[in-house]
């Protein structure tokens, strides 16, 4: 790919077949845990709010509620691929209802459109690079965009095109979804604990979308190279990161990239292994957490010297 004073290591010179079988072999018990464990903190979102009624408990309830609404959008993508769960009938199931319908998102729809960015990653053809090949982007810009989404600008928008596009036909399941969650909160006689969830849409979950499109291709070495070492970036969070911000195993993409099929809880192991063997030597797509990604996301950046 023209990076001669790169590492040469390809990836099969990496791993044996042996590795990537042991790698892609799914588990349904701790895709189940992953599903468990992201709707018990939606669950004691609203509970810290309902017990404690107060601004304080809101805000708390409302950032956890936005990482953990991007959480049910990794698991629809893992489902998407048909990685998380061991069969297509069981993928479709829970992506499309467990994760999909609380964000109005068809796992079949979904699928049709991100198969497009797998296979055409960086080029013009891919249809997630409108939101990425803009970065670097001047310190400013960079707030401004930051500042759109915590204020509910960015959310605002998107939520008004998704109503406008509204079928219900095909969106069903969120209606359920909603209906549901409301009867359930009033029930408790706690309307007001509703409003987080949106204010979470509205607010925190278009920053954590933004904040892993940056980290995923935003600042990616080269878009253009097919190598996925060039064109996307794999980020290490820290454990509040990874309770807030970056839910599910979701930071690990330039191994996502490599091998689309590996289930995203095995993603952990498949990294290790790249690491061990040389695979990231001299290649500069690691970032050590978001602050990491956001360094890098600003033109004239010293992060990737």
């Amino acid at each position: 790919h023209g990076n001669s004073n790169m590492n040469d290591l390809q990836i099969s010179d990496i791993l044996s077949k042996e590795d990537i079988r042991a790698l892609r072999t799914p588990s349904n018990l701790r895709a189940l845990v992953i599903l468990f464990n992201n709707w018990l903190l939606i669950a004691l979102a609203f509970a810290v709010f309902i017990v404690w009624p107060n601004p304080l408990s809101f805000i708390a309830g409302t950032i956890l509620l936005g990482g953990r609404q991007l959480g049910l959008g990794v698991m629809l993508h893992d489902c998407s691929h048909n990685s998380f769960m061991s069969n297509l009938k069981l993928n479709n199931m829970v992506g499309h209802f467990l994760c999909g319908a609380p964000m109005n998102v068809s796992v079949y729809d979904y699928r049709s459109y991100h198969m497009k960015h797998h296979r055409y990653a960086g080029t013009e053809k891919d249809p997630d690079i409108i939101f990425v090949d803009k970065y670097p982007v001047p310190k400013e810009s960079l707030k401004r965009k930051l500042t759109r989404d915590i204020t509910g600008r960015t959310g605002v928008r998107d939520t008004l095109l998704k109503l406008k596009n509204f079928d219900l036909a095909k969106s069903y399941p969120w209606v359920i979804f909603h209906a549901l969650l409301i009867t359930l909160l009033f029930s408790m006689g706690a309307p007001l604990a509703y409003l987080m969830w949106w204010a979470a849409e509205l607010t925190v979950y278009p920053l954590v979308v933004r904040l892993r499109q940056i980290g995923e291709h935003g600042v990616a070495t080269d878009r253009s190279d097919i190598d996925p070492r060039m064109n996307t970036g794999t980020t290490l969070p820290s454990w509040w990161e990874r309770l807030l911000i970056a839910p599910n195993h979701v930071y690990y993409h330039v191994e996502h990239h490599q091998y689309a099929n590996i289930p995203p809880y095995n993603l952990h192991k498949l990294h290790t292994l790249l690491v061990e063997r040389g695979y990231y030597k001299d290649y500069d797509c690691v970032a050590y957490g978001f602050a990491d990604v956001l360094r890098r996301a600003v033109k004239g950046s010293e992060a990737h010297a």
